[in-house]
């Protein structure tokens, strides 16, 4: 083959590749039974690095021990302040504790009102015990219950009711303040008694259960003193109150002094085993309060 041969076949090669290279770059034609299209080509690969690295941060985060014993550790704390909780709620809203102070019987509430309105010649003011447990109401007329004062507080609002009637004063806005104030009397003497028994630092045994027996006590009272007033007008209502405070106080005196420290209790030889100046303020204090209480919440429906 000639040199001139060569470099004509040269030539036409190089045109040809040039021809090509000018040529205007045609893209593939689409695939009909495609339906949607391929934009995944027109967005970088690095767009795709965050969410890749907080996955990584997020299973490096689960992974790491001490993130792991953190988690434990804040469980563990929940879950021993839930069962403290639960173990407070349960001592003083026991139900268990609360059905022993409705364990009555109809002798023992009988015997109970007459130990209310004259309690003077009774005797043993102690309450009794069978292997560390105290006996129930119905066993023991010394034992708080808390039928009585229930059952007085609902007589009370009743006769206030029928006080205004009577006296064209009945409204039940004017019941439900009455109503509302008596109970509010209440909570505010439990937690009195409460925070001076805590503030005293007597040793005493009552729940404020018992409180909240012997501070209802006081209905029985004030329900006698509104029906004397209203069968004999305020003479009646004075006699019937100044006869209700006194036994109402000795009652409380006597039983509260048996409660706020078991050695407070007689021994064999029927002395006491001991005794305290706070056990003493606070048993006098109580009792005081009574009458002020009694006449506060009585004397507005009598007239």
């Amino acid at each position: 083959m000639s040199s001139a041969h060569l470099i004509n076949v040269d030539f036409k090669c190089i045109a040809g590749s040039k021809h090509r290279g000018r040529g205007p770059l045609v893209p593939p034609a689409p695939d009909p039974h495609q339906l949607f299209d391929d934009t995944s080509a027109g967005f970088p690969h690095s767009q795709g690095a965050p969410a890749s690295g907080i996955d990584m941060g997020f299973n490096t985060l689960l992974t790491d021990p001490v993130a792991n014993v953190a988690v434990a550790y804040g469980s563990s704390i929940a879950s021993q302040g839930k069962d403290i909780v639960h173990k407070e709620i349960h001592r003083f809203m026991s139900v268990n504790k609360l059905k022993y102070f409705f364990a009555v019987d109809t002798a023992y509430v009988t015997k109970k009102l007459a130990l209310l309105l004259f309690p003077y010649a009774h005797q043993n003011w102690e309450v009794r015990y069978s292997r560390d447990t105290p006996l129930t109401p119905r066993q023991d007329i010394n034992a708080p219950d808390l039928y009585i004062p229930s059952m007085a507080f609902i007589t009370y609002i009743l006769l206030a009711g029928m006080a205004l009637g009577l006296q064209q004063r009945f409204s039940p806005e004017v019941l439900g303040m009455c109503a509302s104030t008596a109970f509010v009397w209440v909570v505010i003497e439990v937690l009195a008694l409460l925070l001076s028994l805590y503030l005293v630092t007597v040793q005493s045994d009552l729940t404020p259960f018992d409180i909240l027996a012997y501070s209802g006590y006081k209905y029985v009272g004030m329900i006698l003193a509104v029906l004397g007033g209203l069968l004999f007008g305020s003479d009646g209502y004075y006699v019937a109150f100044a006869w209700t405070s006194c036994a109402l106080m000795y009652f409380l005196a006597r039983s509260l002094r048996m409660k706020l420290h078991p050695s407070l209790a007689p021994d064999g030889m029927g002395h006491p085993r001991g005794s305290g100046r706070g056990q003493t303020y606070v048993t006098l204090g109580a009792a005081a309060c009574q009458p002020l209480i009694v006449y506060w919440l009585t004397f507005h429906l009598v007239r």
